[in-house]
């Protein structure tokens, strides 16, 4: 279980680890459900835009106002130890990976506290670049490949989570 605190609550709260995914513009809502479906753990799509409701009881969609980073600041102020985050904003990277969760984008990349301060540092540096017009603003399109190595990379950050729950009896929920 993760220990986290309901922002208002003023006390912590056990419940499931939890995949929480920045949900605008995410081109792997469907595997995420699909793949945590298999490791029956609750899924949060955030968003700010809508979306489509899911009839699986195990995601529920968290809408957040439309103010800047509303959604980022209601994922990293809920994710920690035990808990999975898929996003494309590094900022949201660094905080959740700081938190303890486990963070990846939705190409398969793995932010871990080992790599996380260098893909800061590289997104600060390209957004310089593209500010001084140095480089145009452009990403690589979103490819299959992108699709399969976040397929394996989600399976393998939930299994190993899943072993490691059933090594450490204190961890089970």
């Amino acid at each position: 279980m993760s220990s986290s605190t309901e922002p208002g609550s003023g006390e912590d709260v056990e419940r499931e680890p939890t995949v929480f995914v920045d949900a605008d513009a995410c081109p792997v809502k469907t595997e995420i459900i699909e793949i945590a479906g298999r490791f029956e753990r609750p899924v949060r799509l955030v968003t700010n835009s809508g979306l489509r409701p899911s009839r699986d009881p195990l995601v529920r969609i968290v809408m957040v106002s439309k103010a800047f980073d509303a959604a980022d600041d209601w994922i990293a102020e809920r994710a920690g130890t035990g808990d999975v985050v898929v996003t494309t904003d590094v900022p949201l990277a660094v905080r959740c990976v700081e938190a303890g969760a486990d963070v990846l984008g939705p190409t398969g990349r793995v932010f871990t506290p080992e790599s996380i301060g260098m893909a800061s540092a590289m997104r600060d540096l390209k957004q310089d670049l593209r500010e001084a017009g140095a480089i145009k603003g452009y990403n690589a399109p979103f490819s299959p490949r992108d699709r399969s190595q976040f397929r394996e990379a989600l399976d393998r950050i939930l299994r190993r989570q899943m072993n490691e729950r059933a090594a450490d009896p204190s961890r089970q929920p």
